[in-house]
Protein backbone atom coordinates (compact mmCIF):
# COMPACT_ATOMS: atom_id res chain seq x y z
CA UNK A 1 0.00 0.00 0.00
CA UNK A 2 2.93 2.48 0.72
CA UNK A 3 4.29 1.52 -2.32
CA UNK A 4 1.18 3.35 -4.36
CA UNK A 5 1.80 6.57 -1.80
CA UNK A 6 5.15 6.40 -3.16
CA UNK A 7 4.71 5.49 -7.04
CA UNK A 8 1.91 8.33 -6.72
CA UNK A 9 4.00 11.19 -4.99
CA UNK A 10 6.96 10.33 -7.76
CA UNK A 11 4.63 11.11 -10.83
CA UNK A 12 3.06 14.57 -8.45
CA UNK A 13 6.68 15.78 -8.19
CA UNK A 14 7.36 14.90 -12.32
CA UNK A 15 4.73 16.49 -13.36
CA UNK A 16 4.38 19.47 -10.94
CA UNK A 17 7.44 21.06 -12.63
CA UNK A 18 6.03 21.94 -15.91
CA UNK A 19 3.96 25.10 -15.89
CA UNK A 20 0.53 24.53 -17.03
CA UNK A 21 -1.26 26.75 -19.80
CA UNK A 22 -5.28 27.24 -19.94
CA UNK A 23 -6.14 26.67 -23.45
CA UNK A 24 -7.71 30.56 -23.28
CA UNK A 25 -4.05 31.60 -23.27
CA UNK A 26 -2.60 29.91 -26.23
CA UNK A 27 -5.66 29.22 -28.90
CA UNK A 28 -6.08 31.43 -31.65
CA UNK A 29 -8.77 33.87 -32.82
CA UNK A 30 -11.42 32.79 -30.39
CA UNK A 31 -14.09 35.03 -31.30
CA UNK A 32 -13.59 34.02 -35.07
CA UNK A 33 -17.09 32.73 -35.42
CA UNK A 34 -18.34 36.20 -34.84
CA UNK A 35 -16.49 38.50 -37.12
CA UNK A 36 -15.66 35.70 -39.91
CA UNK A 37 -18.16 36.83 -42.58
CA UNK A 38 -17.04 40.75 -41.67
CA UNK A 39 -13.32 40.15 -42.00
CA UNK A 40 -13.75 38.35 -45.27
CA UNK A 41 -15.52 41.20 -46.66
CA UNK A 42 -12.54 43.91 -44.92
CA UNK A 43 -9.95 41.84 -45.74
CA UNK A 44 -7.17 43.97 -48.39
CA UNK A 45 -5.08 42.08 -50.72
CA UNK A 46 -1.22 43.23 -51.98
CA UNK A 47 -0.71 46.92 -52.73
CA UNK A 48 2.24 47.92 -54.42
CA UNK A 49 4.11 50.67 -52.92
CA UNK A 50 8.21 51.82 -53.87
CA UNK A 51 10.80 49.58 -53.45
CA UNK A 52 8.87 46.41 -54.45
CA UNK A 53 10.50 44.69 -57.54
CA UNK A 54 8.62 43.58 -60.36
CA UNK A 55 9.02 40.37 -62.67
CA UNK A 56 7.23 41.82 -66.07
CA UNK A 57 7.24 39.62 -69.20
CA UNK A 58 5.23 40.10 -72.37
CA UNK A 59 4.68 37.03 -74.19
CA UNK A 60 2.08 36.56 -77.32
CA UNK A 61 1.48 34.24 -80.49
CA UNK A 62 4.22 35.94 -82.35
CA UNK A 63 6.88 36.87 -79.73
CA UNK A 64 9.01 39.06 -82.18
CA UNK A 65 6.02 41.39 -82.20
CA UNK A 66 6.54 41.72 -78.34
CA UNK A 67 9.69 42.02 -78.44
CA UNK A 68 10.02 46.28 -77.82
CA UNK A 69 8.10 45.43 -74.08
CA UNK A 70 11.14 43.05 -73.13
CA UNK A 71 14.55 44.87 -74.29
CA UNK A 72 17.55 44.29 -71.94
CA UNK A 73 16.08 40.84 -71.22
CA UNK A 74 17.58 37.72 -71.88
CA UNK A 75 15.61 33.99 -71.38
CA UNK A 76 18.92 32.96 -69.32
CA UNK A 77 18.32 35.61 -66.89
CA UNK A 78 16.24 34.04 -63.66
CA UNK A 79 14.63 35.75 -60.97
CA UNK A 80 14.24 33.07 -57.91
CA UNK A 81 11.35 33.49 -56.25
CA UNK A 82 11.80 31.72 -52.76
CA UNK A 83 8.39 30.58 -50.69
CA UNK A 84 9.48 30.72 -47.10
CA UNK A 85 13.02 31.47 -47.39
CA UNK A 86 15.06 31.94 -44.33
CA UNK A 87 15.68 28.85 -41.67
CA UNK A 88 12.79 26.62 -43.14
CA UNK A 89 14.32 23.15 -43.67
CA UNK A 90 11.10 23.45 -46.37
CA UNK A 91 11.63 26.40 -48.43
CA UNK A 92 10.10 25.68 -51.94
CA UNK A 93 12.32 27.62 -54.85
CA UNK A 94 10.40 28.42 -58.36
CA UNK A 95 12.84 29.96 -60.73
CA UNK A 96 10.65 32.71 -62.68
CA UNK A 97 12.06 34.41 -65.56
CA UNK A 98 11.78 38.20 -66.81
CA UNK A 99 12.43 41.86 -67.20
CA UNK A 100 12.53 43.22 -63.42
CA UNK A 101 11.54 46.66 -62.65
CA UNK A 102 11.90 48.33 -59.06
CA UNK A 103 9.40 50.69 -58.23
CA UNK A 104 11.14 54.08 -57.34
CA UNK A 105 10.15 56.79 -54.47
CA UNK A 106 8.01 58.38 -56.84
CA UNK A 107 5.89 54.83 -57.28
CA UNK A 108 7.16 54.70 -60.52
CA UNK A 109 9.11 52.56 -63.35
CA UNK A 110 9.81 52.86 -66.90
CA UNK A 111 8.53 50.07 -68.40
CA UNK A 112 10.13 49.59 -71.98
CA UNK A 113 8.43 50.20 -75.11
CA UNK A 114 5.75 52.26 -73.05
CA UNK A 115 7.38 54.08 -70.92
CA UNK A 116 6.58 55.97 -67.43
CA UNK A 117 4.14 54.23 -65.28
CA UNK A 118 2.57 54.42 -61.83
CA UNK A 119 2.19 50.96 -60.42
CA UNK A 120 2.18 52.26 -56.66
CA UNK A 121 -1.55 52.35 -55.22
CA UNK A 122 -1.89 49.67 -57.43
CA UNK A 123 -3.04 45.90 -56.81
CA UNK A 124 -0.64 43.45 -58.68
CA UNK A 125 -3.98 42.82 -60.50
CA UNK A 126 -5.00 46.04 -61.37
CA UNK A 127 -1.41 47.28 -62.57
CA UNK A 128 -1.36 44.18 -64.63
CA UNK A 129 -4.57 45.25 -66.49
CA UNK A 130 -3.06 48.63 -67.28
CA UNK A 131 -0.37 47.22 -68.70
CA UNK A 132 -2.61 44.85 -71.57
CA UNK A 133 -4.69 47.44 -72.17
CA UNK A 134 -1.62 49.56 -73.02
CA UNK A 135 -0.20 46.65 -75.54
CA UNK A 136 -3.17 45.54 -76.64
CA UNK A 137 -3.05 49.12 -78.75
CA UNK A 138 -0.65 47.49 -80.86
CA UNK A 139 -0.37 43.65 -80.26
CA UNK A 140 -3.37 41.34 -80.63
CA UNK A 141 -3.95 39.08 -77.48
CA UNK A 142 -1.04 39.81 -75.32
CA UNK A 143 -0.34 37.42 -72.21
CA UNK A 144 1.13 39.53 -69.20
CA UNK A 145 3.50 37.96 -66.59
CA UNK A 146 3.79 39.87 -63.91
CA UNK A 147 5.33 38.93 -60.03
CA UNK A 148 6.27 40.80 -57.00
CA UNK A 149 9.55 38.84 -56.63
CA UNK A 150 11.17 40.91 -53.52
CA UNK A 151 8.20 40.61 -50.81
CA UNK A 152 10.39 39.98 -47.34
CA UNK A 153 9.17 40.61 -43.54
CA UNK A 154 11.14 39.75 -40.51
CA UNK A 155 10.13 37.46 -38.00
CA UNK A 156 11.54 37.63 -34.54
CA UNK A 157 11.27 36.92 -31.41
CA UNK A 158 9.45 33.71 -29.30
CA UNK A 159 8.89 31.62 -32.62
CA UNK A 160 10.02 28.27 -33.71
CA UNK A 161 12.04 29.31 -36.35
CA UNK A 162 13.70 33.56 -35.94
CA UNK A 163 14.64 34.57 -39.41
CA UNK A 164 13.95 36.51 -42.86
CA UNK A 165 11.22 35.26 -45.23
CA UNK A 166 10.02 35.98 -48.77
CA UNK A 167 6.45 35.89 -49.06
CA UNK A 168 4.47 34.48 -52.03
CA UNK A 169 2.69 37.17 -53.35
CA UNK A 170 -1.14 37.10 -52.43
CA UNK A 171 -0.14 35.33 -49.18
CA UNK A 172 1.57 37.93 -47.63
CA UNK A 173 -0.58 38.30 -43.65
CA UNK A 174 1.01 37.59 -40.66
CA UNK A 175 -0.43 34.52 -40.36
CA UNK A 176 1.33 33.03 -43.07
CA UNK A 177 4.57 34.71 -42.49
CA UNK A 178 4.48 33.25 -38.93
CA UNK A 179 3.62 29.92 -40.40
CA UNK A 180 6.88 30.16 -42.19
CA UNK A 181 8.21 30.87 -38.92
CA UNK A 182 7.47 27.45 -37.26
CA UNK A 183 4.78 29.70 -35.47
CA UNK A 184 5.21 30.72 -32.03
CA UNK A 185 6.23 28.61 -29.12
CA UNK A 186 4.59 28.31 -25.90
CA UNK A 187 6.47 31.09 -24.30
CA UNK A 188 5.15 33.72 -27.14
CA UNK A 189 2.65 36.68 -26.33
CA UNK A 190 0.06 36.18 -28.46
CA UNK A 191 -1.89 38.47 -27.13
CA UNK A 192 1.01 41.59 -27.79
CA UNK A 193 2.46 40.52 -30.99
CA UNK A 194 4.30 43.82 -32.59
CA UNK A 195 4.60 44.83 -36.60
CA UNK A 196 7.19 47.10 -37.51
CA UNK A 197 6.58 48.99 -40.77
CA UNK A 198 8.34 51.80 -42.33
CA UNK A 199 6.11 53.65 -45.09
CA UNK A 200 7.93 56.73 -46.82
CA UNK A 201 10.70 57.67 -44.25
CA UNK A 202 7.49 56.96 -41.14
CA UNK A 203 8.46 54.02 -39.05
CA UNK A 204 4.62 53.15 -37.44
CA UNK A 205 3.76 50.37 -35.47
CA UNK A 206 0.94 48.09 -34.15
CA UNK A 207 -0.14 45.20 -31.97
CA UNK A 208 -1.86 42.48 -32.79
CA UNK A 209 -3.49 40.13 -30.35
CA UNK A 210 -3.63 36.90 -31.95
CA UNK A 211 -6.37 34.90 -29.65
CA UNK A 212 -8.76 38.06 -30.66
CA UNK A 213 -10.11 37.59 -34.31
CA UNK A 214 -10.84 41.38 -35.49
CA UNK A 215 -7.37 41.54 -35.93
CA UNK A 216 -8.01 40.42 -39.03
CA UNK A 217 -9.43 43.85 -39.92
CA UNK A 218 -6.21 45.68 -38.96
CA UNK A 219 -4.14 46.94 -41.30
CA UNK A 220 -1.60 44.83 -40.22
CA UNK A 221 -3.11 42.15 -41.56
CA UNK A 222 -2.14 41.96 -44.36
CA UNK A 223 2.06 42.70 -44.78
CA UNK A 224 3.67 45.05 -46.99
CA UNK A 225 7.34 44.50 -48.01
CA UNK A 226 10.12 45.19 -44.87
CA UNK A 227 7.86 44.40 -42.22
CA UNK A 228 9.16 43.49 -38.96
CA UNK A 229 7.15 40.79 -36.98
CA UNK A 230 8.16 40.79 -32.66
CA UNK A 231 7.16 37.95 -30.75
CA UNK A 232 7.24 38.96 -27.00
CA UNK A 233 8.32 36.39 -24.36
CA UNK A 234 5.33 35.32 -21.65
CA UNK A 235 6.02 35.43 -17.76
CA UNK A 236 7.04 31.56 -18.17
CA UNK A 237 9.98 32.16 -20.34
CA UNK A 238 11.00 34.64 -17.43
CA UNK A 239 10.23 31.95 -14.74
CA UNK A 240 12.12 29.45 -17.00
CA UNK A 241 15.22 31.62 -17.90
CA UNK A 242 15.62 32.53 -13.69
CA UNK A 243 15.29 28.66 -12.82
CA UNK A 244 18.37 26.91 -12.81
CA UNK A 245 18.42 24.68 -16.03
CA UNK A 246 19.68 21.42 -13.78
CA UNK A 247 16.51 21.72 -12.11
CA UNK A 248 14.08 19.36 -13.77
CA UNK A 249 16.95 17.01 -14.00
CA UNK A 250 17.10 16.97 -10.42
CA UNK A 251 13.65 16.64 -10.07
CA UNK A 252 13.70 13.35 -12.03
CA UNK A 253 16.67 12.24 -10.11
CA UNK A 254 14.56 12.58 -6.94
CA UNK A 255 11.82 11.41 -8.77
CA UNK A 256 13.29 8.19 -9.65
CA UNK A 257 15.05 7.04 -6.60
CA UNK A 258 11.63 7.95 -4.65
CA UNK A 259 10.36 5.36 -7.09
CA UNK A 260 13.67 2.53 -6.71
CA UNK A 261 13.43 3.51 -3.00
CA UNK A 262 9.64 2.64 -2.65
CA UNK A 263 10.37 -0.92 -4.98
CA UNK A 264 13.00 -1.95 -2.66
CA UNK A 265 11.07 -1.08 1.02
CA UNK A 266 7.84 -3.42 -0.84
CA UNK A 267 10.69 -5.98 -1.69
CA UNK A 268 12.47 -6.54 1.34
CA UNK A 269 9.24 -5.80 3.79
Amino acid sequence: MKYKYYFLFSVLVIFSCKPVEKASEINYMQNIEAIAKEAAANNQITILQPGDQLMILITAKDNDVVKPYNQNYSSSEIVQNIAGAGNTPNSAISSVSGPTYLIDSDGDIDFSGIGTMHPAGKTLVEFKEEIRNEIRKYVINPTINIRLTNFKVNVMGEVARPGYYNIVEGQGTILNALSLAGDLTIYGKRDNVLVLRNENGQVTNNFINLKDANFLNSPFYNLKQGDVIVVSANKNREVTAKTNPNTGLYISIASVAVGALAIIISVFK
